[in-house]
């Protein structure tokens, strides 16, 4: 038997109102529909105004879906409500607490919304688990921006569920704190819980993600393992340093771009579908320069990033 996904979308339409006399209906959502696997880590992305935060909102509960279906562990957001919110923990982009509680205060009030009884409560071992256990009596108000953020990540686990969605858990927080997100989310996700990221740092969601999903004008544009997406890339660059000064720029119909970088440094942008390195450097040295070093670029998730969503 093959294992059920953790989260299933089918056909999720959400619309808006129209916005004025005269205009149509905004969707916000037109007819996603994809699988989140159990036990990973799962990326989703798209420029602003993609329809990504929509979608989280929908499946936290706090945005009521137009149409298709959605599955949390197996549970209809719309039929099975209160065990599909039991199953899901949701990190919002926003730092949302009291700030006169406590971490302590904070967790246990949660747990309490919850109906947890005070004999199963996690709240000690999820603070330590944040490195906020020191912290527990000290007003939130007073934490640091990236003590908040890693409260907000306890405070969605207090009801253990299986999956962990953090909606931009990185934003605006400098490369240190990055780095502690990354390692908390890794450990959640190596003890059992499937993780759901969305982000604006290409770079964060190919060293996490195993799996992406691109969402654009409220569309599903790709849904692939991460290194399959990244092989989507038709451009490679390559710089080439030659054994005198360029005349200018050398272009060919396979080159998508070529720039002089330096007055023997060219960097050439081609389609692999069309030419292969070899032969680029072969047009170079057609031109009658020989070539004394050459640094090539493999393609990254920002290329495909671009290229399927045409963002500049």
């Amino acid at each position: 038997m093959t294992t059920p996904p953790a989260i299933r979308i089918d056909n999720l339409v959400k619309e808006y109102a129209s916005p004025g006399p005269g205009e149509p209906p905004k969707l916000a959502l037109k007819g996603v529909s994809f699988n989140v696997p159990q036990g990973g880590i799962f990326g989703l992305l798209g420029p602003n105004g993609a329809g990504k935060s929509t979608l989280i909102n929908i499946l936290a509960g706090l945005v009521r879906k137009s149409g298709g279906t959605a599955q949390i562990w197996g549970f209809d957001i719309a039929e099975n409500t209160r065990n599909a919110k039991r199953s899901i923990g949701i990190v919002p982009q926003e730092i949302v607490f009291d700030p006169f509680f406590t971490p302590i205060e904070v967790l246990e009030n949660q747990a309490g919304f919850y109906g947890i009884p005070k004999s199963e409560r996690r709240s000690e071992e999820l603070l330590r688990a944040v490195h906020l256990w020191d912290k527990k009596d000290a007003y939130a108000r007073t934490l640091s921006g990236g003590m908040k953020r890693r409260l907000l990540i306890a405070k969605a686990m207090v009801h253990s569920p299986p999956i962990l969605v953090l909606d931009e858990p990185t934003a605006g927080v400098d490369v240190e704190l990055r780095r502690q997100l990354w390692e908390l989310v890794t450990d959640l996700n190596r003890e059992g819980v499937t993780v759901v990221l969305t982000t604006h740092y290409l770079e964060e969601a190919e060293q996490l993600c195993d799996r992406i999903a691109i969402i654009n004008h409220g569309e599903l544009i790709a849904e692939k393992p991460t290194r399959d997406l990244i092989g989507m890339a038709r451009e490679k660059v390559v710089s080439v340093t030659v054994d005198k000064d360029l005349a200018g720029p050398i272009m060919e119909e396979a080159f998508t771009k070529a720039e002089v970088l330096e007055p023997r440094k060219l960097e050439i942008t081609y389609d692999r579908d069309k030419a292969s390195a070899g032969q680029v450097l072969a047009i170079v040295q057609s031109h009658g320069y020989a070539i004394e070093d050459v640094t090539t670029r493999e393609a990254d998730l920002e290329d495909v990033f671009v290229q399927l969503t045409g963002a500049g």
